[in-house]
């Protein structure tokens, strides 16, 4: 893994993106020379085109971003990538077009567009063809040593077990912190010298997860360990980098203070954040007049009641506000006022409200939230006072998800399906908690990126 602006990517990832993006230049390049020659049989090497290149490469890449093409999946699979990768095709040229309209000069023949893209087509699939049991494999797996034999020990083995994992455990050393919980771990005092141990299995990091820490931290084997030059994490810090979420099973205050996160340096990142949701939000509210317009008559059409109800939530630093949404369930969904969890086929959803769920349309209105900035697109999910007020008794850190703005979508909406009970709260929250810990625009670029890939495979809307 490889950490950019306090986000962790995999080196595999990075390496493939790096080389699609030298792939899609030269497609761009090529599709370019292939029509110049085409028409006059002349090719100047000297034309300044390097705009229009770019253009085609971060548009197509950023699609590629957003349908998932660098995912568990598509990395694993060649024809599960192409099918992204047609995808990613058709919603860059929409990218395109906009950039075209946006800045006219570094637009492409419609010719040279078709055999840019035709070209980077059967570049990418043909480099995931040939690069499939590289990328996937092993190669790129980090070589650990676990230090503890317990129940945390077993959730690393897990993890690493599971597709897409990037690392390798090499072998685990029994501490006497507990019970074994992992078969053919070793214990501690048969190994004469934990660095030769580390040196011949080949490990280039060590995991400390004991049980139990008080009085039992080894600290001379970590500092002949650490002096070694092999990196060393603790069990909270290495499921957060290899998950993206903060376990809360591990979780303890001294972790969250003396970490580097919730930075207080976000003043000019959370302007830039502003303006974005300024611009964004009143484009939003002008361009989606009509489509609101036709769901209205829709839902009017198929039930008595308003067309868009209030509800409150719970935004900033636990303050409340009223949310507006498209109504997509019948008018008598909550007896009394109750707050009712939504559930899977939830019969109180209509036939309109089914669809527009799907398309996230019925959430087009909170933009008007977050240009009165209670919200932000990009943030947790606010949830209802009354939920709020259960979880935060039944959920250790719950309060600390409200240090940043709610959010449209956010890092919990697009890593985890949409969840109605305790346990999905909780798993969210660790999400949730990845956010607020490790904001950067960056993180939010991506975020709105993959926001589409729930949008066109919304498995977890309801």
């Amino acid at each position: 893994m490889i950490r950019i602006f306090k986000h962790y990517l995999p080196v595999s990832v990075l390496l493939l993106a790096a080389i699609d993006f030298a792939l899609l230049m030269v497609a761009a390049e090529a599709g370019w020379a292939l029509r110049v020659w085409q028409v006059d049989g002349k090719f100047d090497p000297e034309a300044a085109r390097l705009p229009n290149m770019l253009a085609f490469a971060l548009a197509m890449q950023a699609a590629m971003v957003a349908v998932g093409v660098y995912g568990v999946q598509a990395l694993q699979s060649v024809r599960f990538a192409v099918a992204r990768l047609l995808v990613a095709v058709a919603l860059g040229i929409l990218l395109l077009s906009l950039v075209f309209f946006a800045f006219p000069p570094v637009s492409f023949w419609r010719s040279s567009l078709l055999y840019a893209t035709l070209l980077a087509l059967f570049g990418l699939g043909g480099l995931r063809a040939l690069l499939r049991d590289l990328i996937g494999g092993r190669h790129f797996r980090r070589r650990v040593l676990v230090l503890g034999a317990g129940p945390r020990a077993a959730r690393i083995q897990a993890l690493a077990e599971r597709a897409g994992s990037g690392f390798h455990v090499v072998g685990f050393v029994g501490m006497n912190d507990g019970p074994a919980a992992v078969v053919g771990s070793v214990n501690r005092d048969d190994i004469a010298s934990l660095p030769r141990h580390l040196l011949d299995l080949g490990a280039g990091e060590v995991v400390l997860a004991l049980e139990e820490r008080r009085n039992a931290l080894p600290l001379n084997d970590l500092l002949r360990i650490k002096t070694t030059g092999v990196e060393v994490h603790d069990f909270s810090t290495f499921i957060e980098r290899e998950t993206g979420r903060v376990d809360l099973d591990s979780l303890n205050p001294s972790w969250l203070i003396f970490s580097d996160g919730f930075s207080a340096g976000r003043r000019l990142s959370s302007l830039g954040k502003r303006l974005f949701d300024v611009a964004v939000s009143l484009s939003i509210l002008l361009l989606a007049v009509p489509l609101i317009a036709i769901t209205a008559i829709a839902v009017k059409l198929e039930s008595r009641g308003p067309v868009f109800y209030r509800q409150r939530r719970v935004g900033l630093y636990g303050q409340t506000f009223d949310v507006v949404k498209i109504r997509s369930m019948r008018v008598d969904a909550e007896v009394g006022g109750k707050a009712v969890w939504a559930q899977r086929d939830d019969p109180r959803v209509t036939r309109v409200g089914r669809l527009i769920r799907k398309l996230r349309i019925d959430e087009l209105p909170q933009a008007w939230s977050v240009l009165r900035g209670e919200m932000s697109f990009v943030g947790p999910r606010p949830e209802r006072p009354q939920f709020v007020a259960d979880l935060e008794a039944r959920l250790p850190y719950y309060s600390e998800r409200h240090v940043v703005k709610p959010g449209i979508t956010g890092w919990a909406q697009i890593n985890y399906p949409y969840g109605a009970s305790i346990e999905d709260a909780r798993e969210k929250l660790e999400f949730d908690l990845y956010y607020a810990k490790n904001y950067t625009p960056f993180l939010d670029i991506l975020i709105l990126l993959q926001t589409a890939r729930v949008i066109l495979w919304p498995e977890g809307a309801r």
